[in-house]
């Protein structure tokens, strides 16, 4: 005689609609959790192999220091909160203190400027000689040499994740900025004159390493700045373009 008797159990509609939904409800937040967070390791990836990451500051001459800018832009340990208003250019080095004597020359000239990245879809984006509001336009920073000049212009710019971008919104303005490569061409538009640069390198750095704003006399320079990975705060993209035509009056 059997000790034991197993009887089928009768799974139930309502119990198959139950299984269902929570099957379901996996898959979605799974789902969702990738589509998050897709985006930022993408981004990272596709920097990785097609930039290089400096493990030490760019050394060019007019060195500025980079001790003080882990004061303001702390670090990513536990401890740091980092909450750092992005949308000012002078956070995202701090230590490059702007030289109020040098502005007033360069405004004295002209304070603003156009800029076009055909590659990336920038259309005579303006550029703010000296300004600081990251939300009203991308931001020539510490102007010590004005586009066509020996020297080196930086021009900052947001970025954010692919989905958010929004063309001539200068909250995203520079997301595709990873996408250039060697030899594309980068058009500014300055006093009534047209400049021709080409690019000629793509590095990523960390925010300490100011360096990359140090200038270099023996040609005249350009380069672009944004956040990565796309979406978050953690590098700085470098893009470096070298004037390649002079205008034509």
């Amino acid at each position: 005689m059997a000790i034991y008797s197993y009887k089928k159990q009768i799974i139930t509609r309502r119990k198959k609609i139950a299984t269902t939904l929570s099957y379901i409800s996996m898959f979605a937040g799974s789902l969702f959790l990738f589509l998050s967070f897709y985006p930022v390791i993408a981004s990272e990836i596709y920097l990785r192999l097609t930039t290089n990451n400096l493990t030490s500051p760019i050394r060019l001459s007019g060195s500025v220091s980079e001790e003080k800018s882990l004061l303001v832009l702390g670090e990513k340990s536990t401890v740091s909160t980092n909450l750092v208003d992005y949308t000012k250019a002078a956070v995202w080095f701090p230590s490059a203190k702007q030289d109020l004597e040098e502005i007033s020359a360069q405004e004295e000239r002209i304070n603003n400027y156009t800029i076009t990245i055909p590659k990336i879809s920038v259309d005579d984006a303006r550029v703010i000689v000296g300004g600081e509001n990251l939300l009203t336009g991308l931001v020539h920073y510490l102007p010590k040499t004005a586009p066509g000049e020996l020297g080196n212009v930086s021009i900052f710019g947001h970025s954010t994740l692919t989905q958010l971008h929004k063309k001539g919104d200068y909250k995203s303005i520079f997301t595709y900025l990873p996408t250039l490569e060697e030899g594309d061409k980068i058009y500014v538009h300055y006093n009534s004159l047209d400049y021709e640069y080409e690019v000629i390198d793509k590095v990523v750095v960390k925010p300490s390493q100011v360096d990359v704003l140090n200038q270099n006399y023996d040609d005249s320079y350009i380069t672009l700045i944004t956040c990565v990975p796309l979406g978050t705060y953690w590098n700085r993209l470098v893009v470096r373009a070298r004037l390649t035509e002079l205008p034509v009056n």
